[in-house]
Order: C-alpha cells, then sequence, then structure tokens
C-alpha cells in the first residue's frame, strides 16, 4: 500500500470510531464530544487538498511506506 491509500484507510477508520463512539444510538458510544473528533478529521482533510500538507503523510514516509501520486505523498 502506499502512503495515499494509508491516509484514506486511517482517515476512514477514525471517522467510523468517533461517529460509533459519539453517536448516542451506537451500542460502544461514550460521550457526544467523540464527534468533534470526527470534525477534526474532515477540517485536516479539507486543508490537505487545498494546501497539500500532510502530517500523518511525511510520518508515513519516514517510516518507509513507499509514495503514491496524491496530495499527502508529497
Amino acid at each position: 500500500m502506499t502512503v495515499d491509500r494509508y491516509i484514506r484507510v486511517l482517515a476512514g477508520f477514525f471517522v467510523m470510531l468517533s461517529l460509533a463512539l459519539g453517536f448516542e444510538g451506537s451500542p460502544i458510544f461514550v460521550s457526544p464530544w467523540f464527534l468533534a473528533f470526527t470534525a477534526f478529521v474532515g477540517l485536516n482533510l479539507f486543508q490537505s487538498g487545498f494546501t497539500g500538507f500532510c502530517l500523518p503523510g511525511k510520518l508515513l514516509k519516514k517510516l518507509g511506506v513507499p509514495e503514491g501520486n496524491g496530495t499527502c505523498s508529497r
């Protein structure tokens, strides 16, 4: 897998997990404040699309994950 694919998988995982932990109808509900983490992930994806800066992408590259051709691998 490339850096871009890891970023998409991690972002999707964090969004789904924070929704499950923040939605009151969920069997693993903890607090509605977990929905703020969903917004944080979305905001980071949004700014990365415009600026090309992606901290998790830089960290994954330093760990030796091969680069893709999207914004998170620059």
